[in-house]
């Protein structure tokens, strides 16, 4: 097993920096639609119906879609502020990738042997303890990315870079605030769990149709592969639509000098104030960013430890 994470260590870093950069601007665009900062444009409703028969205007608000918020950061603050994070994204992604692949291979050796090897509480369980692992290590990181994404500064303004930014973190919050966020972190193994039970079903079922040879063993062809490749992407797909909301309040959880505490308090104030629609902000980019990154991810790691299992 070692084996193979050193193989899979080799092809992760060189596939996980290639899409960082490339979907950055979408992850800052995600960031900035689940910001309370969002800048929300007022309309006014007319409401009839009323005793005497005339219409009541209300005011309200409406979100600003995903390509008026690009519009905004390109006029205002310039094409580079889409990379905002970018530093902290390169040095995160490789390691945490290792250890979340290396924490749910351990998890699932040991959940084999308290549960029936392989089942759906086997795959669950792993995912969670492997999650569980990789944000409480990773934190630091994501936090410092998030506030250098949410900072806005117009065009010629100097920027923070990633250790500027730690540095302020560490002045103005001291070690804690490198850990604000982390509970909806947590919650957020859900999401995790729920890709990982969908997509080991959906891979015992392509397993099932898969060719035998004549020696009776199992042979993996390219359609194979892509087979599991989409099973990744509809299992990444379900499971940020059902577990979303945790993004939204991890984000606000993380803005500087919030009224965001706690996890459930800043729940209920979003509800409250904005209604339940705003825990949904920014879904369009996440799911365009990580269900092609997820399915290359797992596909990916699947091809290697065939590859690695055939060298044997």
């Amino acid at each position: 097993m070692l084996v193979i994470f050193r193989g899979s260590a080799l092809l992760h870093p060189c596939s996980g920096t290639v899409g960082a950069i490339v979907t950055c601007p979408l992850e800052v665009l995600k960031t900035r639609l689940q910001s309370s900062g969002l800048a929300l444009r007022p309309i006014y409703q007319v409401q009839l119906g009323t005793l005497n028969g005339t219409g009541v205007i209300r005011p309200g608000t409406v979100t600003p879609g995903l390509l008026q918020v690009l519009r905004s950061i390109l006029e205002k603050e310039g094409p580079r502020s889409l990379f905002r994070g970018l530093g902290p994204n390169l040095v995160g992604v490789a390691p945490s990738r290792a250890i979340y692949f290396a924490a749910y291979s351990k998890s699932k050796e040991m959940f084999n042997g308290l549960f029936v090897p392989n089942s759906g509480v086997v795959h669950m369980s792993s995912a969670g303890a492997a999650a569980f692992v990789t944000n409480s290590l990773m934190n630091p990181i994501w936090m410092v990315k998030t506030r250098m994404q949410l900072e806005k500064k117009s065009k010629g303004e100097k920027k923070m870079n990633a250790l500027q930014c730690a540095r302020y973190v560490y002045k103005t919050e001291g070690i804690r605030g490198f850990y604000r966020g982390l509970t909806a972190s947590y919650a957020g193994i859900s999401e995790t769990m729920i890709c990982f039970v969908i997509y080991e079903t959906l891979k015992k079922h392509l397993a099932k149709s898969q060719f035998t040879s004549r020696n009776g063993e199992k042979e993996k062809g390219a359609s194979d592969f892509l087979g599991l490749m989409m099973a990744a992407a509809f299992s990444k797909g379900c499971a940020s639509c059902i577990a979303y909301p945790h993004e939204v309040i991890r984000t606000r959880l993380r803005e500087e000098g919030s009224k965001y505490k706690y996890f459930f308090q800043t729940g209920r104030l979003i509800a409250v104030e904005e209604g339940y629609a705003a825990f949904y902000r920014g879904l369009i980019p996440q799911l365009i960013r990580q269900i092609p990154n997820t399915a290359i991810v797992l596909s990916t790691y699947e091809l290697i430890i065939h590859l690695l299992g055939e060298s044997k």
